[in-house]
């Protein structure tokens, strides 16, 4: 991915609200089935990393994006955002 596609995906990201929260549990397979959901319907994801997990936000994103199979495109304090294309019908088109 290169930095404008990455830029007009952190541009699109800034509406979203984050749909998953990870705690003091840290990475759980249920987190990790939550964020796949969440791609069933979308194809850009914000995770919230909530102040109780003391986990590295860097880390936790490169490990949900590697189960995931998508891509992260920013993390910034504790929040993450990801993306994954559409496989059928992509609804975000890069530049």
């Amino acid at each position: 991915m290169t930095s404008k596609q990455r830029a007009y995906l952190r541009g699109l990201a800034n509406d979203l609200e984050p749909i998953v929260q990870i705690g003091k549990g840290s990475l759980t397979p249920e987190i990790v089935a939550a964020v796949e959901e969440g791609f069933n319907t979308r194809e850009l994801i914000k995770v919230s990393i909530l102040k109780n997990c003391l986990d590295d936000p860097r880390q936790m994103a490169d490990m949900i994006a590697e189960r995931t199979h998508s891509q992260v495109v920013q993390v910034i304090g504790k929040k993450i955002v990801l993306y994954r294309p559409d496989r059928e019908k992509p609804k975000i088109v890069l530049p």
